[in-house]
């Protein structure tokens, strides 16, 4: 009713009709006693009697255990590990399959990726959503064995080996193997020189940290299989970075040079060997020729001196013949002195040999326009002559 229609002052409140017991609007009292009303119909109705009643509460509880002991039910995914708790306490562990357990409060389920590979990174954090990453410079600068300070970064891969010893020995365990995995890293290191673990030693590096890293864990028993430590970059600090690439550049002109050096002394020292055994196979093949020549004429001496014993006249004789065969068998020249007179016979053998080849004669004729060449008496009588009077002086 509005204010201003005509009526009683009374009558002129609005709100005044719900005040009124006999209104017909809702009634809280009367709701509540229509639903405990259908409950006890449910559970045997008015007239049913108390068997009514107990069946129909029997049958409730039967549904009910009944939908509780079906939550039992749970799977287990490939690649997965169920740890059922009873009470709190591990009772059991599950493979993968369609498995059933007491259900809530008296027994719960823990599944546990035991294949999954995860990762841990030291030193620097991944953003997945822009591709790049931070650099944490509190866990990547450590200290080398020779006081210099490094900038390494790890990524470590892990997987579970164990669910039950990973969900109960350990109660944060990613935190707790980064943390096991920055002291491992930093011993490693602190027992590494600087040259060392930037160069040839970071694969050392990454094993020894990997290996001792196992050894800490396993010793936690946390359950965890470390795969790989990869070493992900190594450098030293950006405020001395431009002069440590310059001593690394005169450490790699300096390996260079010894390369040079190397191939050079492999190059001349061969050759130098080859040459130095050359000569000394010379010398020893001289030294053999020599003796044995000395013993070949030790021997011819020996047989000499035993046929001079025998005839010296006809040992003399052939010794001189053999002699002048020797002198006269390496010279060109002849010169003949005659006994009776002043002139001297000279044959040039070494124009007379060519020319005697040239026109087919014995190399013995000289040529005729010479006018020079003794009469074969004169040559028989001067050869002859010759020949006694170096017998003479040989006597």
């Amino acid at each position: 009713m509005a204010w201003n229609e005509p009526g009683k002052p009374g009558e002129k409140d609005p709100w005044g009709q719900r005040r009124k017991p006999d209104a017909g609007g809702p009634d809280l009292d009367r709701i509540v006693r229509n639903i405990q009303q259908k409950f006890a119909n449910l559970f045997g109705g008015r007239g049913g009697g108390g068997r009514a009643s107990g069946f129909g509460l029997g049958l409730v509880i039967v549904v009910a255990l009944f939908v509780w002991l079906l939550t039992g039910f749970y799977v287990v995914n490939q690649g997965e590990r169920g740890v059922v708790l009873r009470f709190g306490k591990k009772a059991e562990i599950t493979d993968a399959g369609l498995r059933w357990h007491l259900p809530f409060p008296i027994e719960k389920v823990e599944k546990v990726n035991v294949e999954k590979v995860s990762t841990i990174e030291i030193g620097y954090r991944s953003n997945p959503r822009s591709g790049g990453k931070s650099k944490v410079p509190k866990e990547a600068l450590m200290l080398t064995e020779d006081e210099n300070i490094i900038d390494i970064e790890f990524a470590v891969q892990y997987k579970i080996k164990d669910a039950a010893d990973y969900l109960f020995n350990i109660r944060d365990p990613e935190t707790t193997i980064t943390q096991a995995t920055e002291s491992a890293v930093r011993e490693v290191v602190g027992k590494s020189t600087l040259d060392f673990a930037l160069t040839e030693g970071r694969d050392q590096v990454a094993r020894g940290a990997r290996e001792l890293l196992q050894q800490i864990l396993d010793k936690y028993k946390i359950g965890v299989q470390i795969i790989t430590v990869e070493t992900q970059k190594a450098q030293p600090p950006e405020e001395v970075k431009s002069a440590f690439d310059d001593a690394v550049k005169a450490r790699e002109d300096e390996q260079r040079l010894k390369n040079e050096a190397e191939a050079y002394a492999n190059d001349v020292i061969p050759r130098a060997r080859g040459a130095a055994a050359r000569i000394t196979q010379e010398a020893e093949g001289y030294k053999a020729s020599v003796i044995a020549r000395a013993d070949g004429d030790a021997r011819r001496f020996s047989q000499i001196a035993t046929e001079y014993v025998k005839a010296p006249a006809v040992t003399r004789e052939r010794l001189y013949l053999e002699t002048m065969e020797q002198v006269l068998s390496s010279t060109t020249k002849i010169f003949i002195d005659q006994k009776a007179g002043n002139n001297m016979i000279y044959l040039p053998l070494d124009k007379l040999i060519p020319m005697g080849e040239s026109a087919h004669a014995p190399p013995a004729a000289p040529p005729a326009e010479s006018g020079m060449a003794p009469s074969p008496e004169v040559k028989s009588g001067a050869t002859s002559r010759t020949r006694s009077d170096l017998r003479k002086r040989t006597q």
